[in-house]
This record gives C-alpha cells, structure tokens and sequence, in this order.
C-alpha cells in the first residue's frame, strides 16, 4: 500500500511517499481503507521535532513515530477476533497513527461510526481540532448557556469548531478572526466577529466570561483583563511566548484573584467523539474545510497548514477506482 513515511526530523521534504506492507488487525483492532484523513499541527510538531520536548518525548535523534497522522475516517476492512461494535463494510471515523496511508489499523475504542449526513471529508476533520474545542469550552472553560464566549482564532481548524460548539451549548458566541475570515465566522453561527486587525478586543472594555484561544497571539495579563468576574481564560494553542506564560504564570494568577487562566493538550477518547457524533447528525456542527490535497502531497498539505491562514481544516482525500 502506499503511505507517508518521516524517518528523520525536518521540513515538509523528509516526508516520503512510499509502498509499504499493509498492516493487518489485532485482535481489538480494526483494519480501516482510509477515505480521508485531515491534518493537524500536531503533525508537523513531529516531523520537525520541534520544540524539543517532542524529540526527548518521541525519539531523540530520529522519529519513533514514522507513520504521520492522527485524524481518519474510511470503511472497515476486517476486524480483530474481540471486536464486537464494527464489521467489514461499516463507515467509521476517529483517530488513528499513521492516517496518511491506505489502509491503518487502531483500536475498537478509537472510532466511532459516521454520520449519513456528514462525507468522509468533514468525518474526518473532526477527531483532534473538535475534541480540543469542546474539552477547552467544556471542561476547563465550564462553559454555561447565556455565557458570553470569545474564540481567537476563530477561523482555523480548532476556532472553527470551538464556535459552533459553543453556540450548542447555548453561549453568545464573539469570534476574532482577520478581515478575509469575518463572513465564514458569521456563516457558522458567531453572534459578533471583531476583525484583529482593526480592533484589539483586549482594549475595548467588553468582558467575557470565557476566552478560548485556539491562536494565542496576546499576552497572558491582556486576556485576563478581558475577563469578566470569575471568568475563564483557556490557551488551546498559540505563540511559544502564549504557551510559556500560560503554563508559568497561569497556575499564579489564578491563586491570585477569581479569574482563572488556564492551558491543556486534549486528551483524545470515544466518549468526545460520541458527542461530536451527535451535534453532527443534529447539523449542529458543520466542518469547514480549506483546502484538499491527495494523499501524494501531504507534504505540501502540511506546508501550507505550517503557513498559519487556513481557514478551517485541511483534508488529505483518497480516491479508489472500482477494481482496487
């Protein structure tokens, strides 16, 4: 089959396109022929290793991981001998390693199956970007219907979803995106778009009781000023500075007043992915997709997600003829 590989730690060039052994199903696993498979920053966090934590996290020299790509979504080609959900021929989505192939093999818990109503495209753009929005809004932002929630970076992978699952939990939904950005956070439900670069919403005096950033760009003591009275500040990705003083300063200004500051990694499970499930049957959620590139130019897939300005989700598609 063929498949991308990454053996060494570098740009879009170290990844390969290459015929590799097909894998085969464990016993609790399941054989998927991949449709689709979407990318995330995670991958190119592994591909270049960079920042270090992930060389001393998953190989120091070379990738222990070579099989990029986490999001999928296909049809069951076989099964292990102890799965029970799922049988040859079901559409499912969820996440896997290795994505950018043919055909991957992951666990039973790891997927779920896909909505008539959604194509193996948007299925597939959903596992990690939703997941992170919905524990970041759910869990740590302890979002509430009526509360007034700002997502920057509304219009990326993860800030697109972030919306329109905050307006499902009944929130008045205020998106920060760049001028070009404003009409598709309008069309997926934002109650208010601020354009960035126009308005620092951080100066306008309005108070939120939830800030998400999918792309923090500010610093930590601005957000918190944006805050309202016990407001939640929640970093899902950004700046290394963002990052930094989110993990330093966060746990600080958060004993130092009720306003609280906080920053996670997402922790990928079956229960998320039920729900994301349902707010997409119930046409809740709709993914917004970029741009789609075929499996061969995952590289440069991932060169432009490196860029900074998709717009939602960036899919890698696999097209079968009727003799494969």
């Amino acid at each position: 089959m063929k498949a991308i590989v990454c053996r060494k730690y570098g740009s879009p060039d170290v990844l390969k396109y290459e015929e590799i052994e097909k894998p085969t199903a464990g016993d609790d696993e399941v054989l998927i022929r991949v449709r689709a498979a979407s990318v995330n920053p995670l991958d190119w966090h592994l591909m270049r290793g960079r920042p270090h934590i992930f060389r001393i996290l998953f190989g120091l020299r070379k990738p222990k991981i070579t099989r990029p790509g986490r999001d999928v979504a296909g049809q069951v080609e076989a099964v292990g001998r102890n799965v029970t959900e799922f049988k040859p021929g079901d559409e499912v989505f969820g996440v896997c390693r290795g994505a950018f192939a043919e055909y991957a093999c992951t666990s039973e818990s790891a997927l779920v199956t896909k909505p008539d109503n959604v194509t193996p495209e948007q299925a597939a753009s959903v596992p990690v970007a939703a997941s992170t929005a919905l524990q970041g809004l759910r869990d740590k932002g302890r979002i509430q219907r009526g509360h007034k929630v700002l997502v920057d970076g509304a219009s990326g992978g993860v800030g697109t979803f972030a919306v329109q699952i905050a307006k499902s939990f009944g929130a008045e939904v205020t998106a920060v995106c760049s001028t070009r950005n404003m009409d598709t956070a309008r069309s997926i439900g934002a109650d208010h778009v601020i354009d960035y670069t126009r308005e620092d919403f951080t100066k306008s005096g309005q108070r939120y009781d939830l800030i998400i950033a999918a792309n923090a760009y500010h610093s930590i003591f601005d957000y918190r000023r944006a805050l309202s009275q016990d407001g939640i500040y929640v970093m899902a990705g950004g700046g290394w500075v963002q990052i930094l003083q989110a993990m330093l300063l966060g746990p600080f200004l958060s004993l130092i007043g009720s306003k609280k500051m906080r920053n996670f990694m997402a922790k990928l499970n079956k229960k998320d992915l039920v729900f994301m499930k349902e707010l997409l049957e119930a046409g809740k959620v709709v993914p917004v997709i970029d741009r789609r590139y075929p499996l061969s130019e995952v590289p440069e897939a991932i060169r432009y997600l490196e860029e900074g300005h998709a717009r939602g989700k960036v899919v890698i598609t696999l097209e079968y003829n009727e003799k494969q």
